[in-house]
């Protein structure tokens, strides 16, 4: 039997996925080309065919993943239904995203290589990502400037914080932690959004 041969489109993805799971699982420094090609079931010059190199790589799967993640802010968030269904719709499908894409959440937020660069890499993808999801945090939030930053740095540690604590404990039901994620933030936007505040 023949194998048939995959477009470029779909030995990209293949690719793509190799290389998040040796990232995750090695970090930068201890992921090869060789093994991500090897996981492919290519050779490593065919792999530079698409992508020029392992940091090229690793930058575009970074992109790539943050902007599944804000995907799902921009699918859920906006429109005209109840805010507090909204924000938990959110929360659900991003912790969804969390399971469908183990690998990938362990690159994004669990990759201790310690190198200054890969690091640096990692803070600018995410700063991109922040810029683009904070102008539609804020019609919800109705807030602008260092308030608005707080509290998006708030929610994001919050949420991040769980899911990588559900990472670790699966057996807890998704929806219990959406629960507890909106609990700790929405009781507290919701009294935000009618005006009060802490007055310290």
């Amino acid at each position: 039997m023949t194998r048939k041969r995959l477009t470029p489109q779909a030995r990209r993805e293949v690719i793509e996925r190799a290389a998040t799971e040796v990232f995750a699982e090695r970090g930068y420094h201890g992921a090869s080309v060789e093994e991500i090609a090897r996981r492919s079931g290519i050779s490593v010059p065919v792999l530079y065919d698409h992508f020029p190199g392992k940091l090229e790589l690793h930058r575009h799967l970074l992109q790539r993943h943050f902007a599944d993640l804000r995907a799902i802010w921009h699918r859920h968030l906006p429109g005209e239904g109840p805010a507090d269904q909204r924000v938990s719709r959110t929360i659900d499908d991003w912790l969804g995203y969390i399971e469908q894409h183990p690998y990938a959440w362990r690159m994004l937020f669990r990759d201790t290589t310690g190198q200054d660069e890969i690091e640096d890499l990692r803070r600018q993808v995410a700063a991109e990502s922040r810029a683009l999801i904070l102008p539609m945090f804020a019609r919800e939030y109705d807030a602008d400037g260092v308030e608005l930053e707080l509290a998006w740095e708030a929610w994001r540690a919050a949420i991040q914080g769980l899911a990588l604590w559900w990472y670790d404990h699966r057996d807890v039901p998704r929806h219990q932690v959406v629960a507890a994620a909106m609990n700790a933030l929405w009781l507290g936007l919701d009294r935000l959004r009618q005006g009060e505040s802490w007055p310290g």
